[in-house]
């Protein structure tokens, strides 16, 4: 399945009815929701915001008139798994025959579920990219633009079709089955978690040795085959893969392997991984209150 080859002039259809100026809406403000609705307006898009805070909880029945509707609320991996009721609550309030796209992020199978739940209503799910401090421009730039579908059907291949052409333009995109879309996402960001980790431990074997990181990050800085985001060992506050998505994708991915593909030694490398990482984030005092929040304070 693929998106249209060119942009052209947006056209909805809801319930029939031709819509040449769909009413685009955004659940959650936060980093991710804040910075594609700003983009979205930027871009001539008229916009509704809704939130549980000042000034945008009051939007809520507003969001029921929006044609497409994208949902960027937590997604919560918690000591007793996935916690899917924020987006669940946010579904409930999307109007009839509508569209959403969820950008939150969702273990393999869970826009199945949540179209089997809420059958009255077209969802999507298009992973998001952004970087806390690079938000604005990423949403503004995105590098590819992805979207899921659950079902395989005229409904949700028109309403892919209308979201690509709402996004801002990407170098690559692609519509495919929405497990696929949902791996891309946990791809994106255990890949990442990988490399924080692994040049932790380059990092601990330099110091042992009494060398300095900075001619070594140079080398690493010059290598095409290596992502620049991950060689800074310590990074903000302390050391370690941290922030608000990494602790919780990790922990949600490991679950899912282990339910879905149990290999022992696959199991055995993603735990050992999440160990050292809370190790790293505890010993340097990094997003403690996140790794709570996952793990549980008697378990870090």
């Amino acid at each position: 399945m693929a998106p249209p080859t060119q942009r052209s002039k947006v056209v909805i259809i809801v319930n029939d009815k031709i819509m040449n100026k769909p009413l685009i809406g955004f659940i959650g403000q936060g980093f991710i929701g804040k910075n594609y609705a700003d983009d979205f307006e930027m871009r001539g898009h008229s916009v509704v915001r809704y939130s549980l805070e000042e000034p945008h909880i009051n939007n809520k029945e507003k969001i029921a008139d929006c044609d497409i509707v994208f949902i960027a609320v937590n997604a919560n991996t918690t000591q007793n798994g996935f916690d899917d009721s924020n987006i669940r609550s946010g579904l409930s309030i999307v109007g009839k025959g509508k569209v959403v796209v969820i950008k939150s992020t969702l273990p393999p199978g869970m826009t199945k579920k949540f179209q089997e739940d809420f059958p009255g209503i077209t969802i999507l799910f298009s992973p998001e990219f952004l970087s806390e401090v690079t938000a604005a421009h990423d949403a503004a730039n995105p590098f590819s633009n992805i979207v899921g579908l659950p079902v395989e059907d005229e409904i949700h291949r028109l309403a892919a079709t209308q979201v690509h052409e709402v996004l801002p333009a990407a170098p690559f995109a692609l519509t495919c089955d929405s497990d696929e879309a949902e791996i891309v996402k946990y791809a994106h960001n255990v890949a990442g978690f990988f490399q924080v980790v692994a040049f932790n431990l380059m990092y601990d074997v330099a110091k042992n040795l009494g060398h300095d990181w900075e001619n070594i990050k140079k080398a690493l800085t010059a290598d095409p085959f290596i992502n620049k985001s991950y060689i800074n060992p310590v990074h903000k506050t302390g050391r370690g893969a941290g922030g608000h998505c990494f602790i919780k994708d990790l922990a949600a991915f490991a679950d899912v392997y282990e339910k879905l593909v149990n290999d022992k030694e696959g199991v055995a490398v993603l735990r050992a991984l999440e160990s050292k990482n809370i190790k790293l984030l505890r010993d340097s005092n990094k997003d403690i209150d996140l790794l709570s929040g996952v793990y549980g304070e008697g378990n870090i």
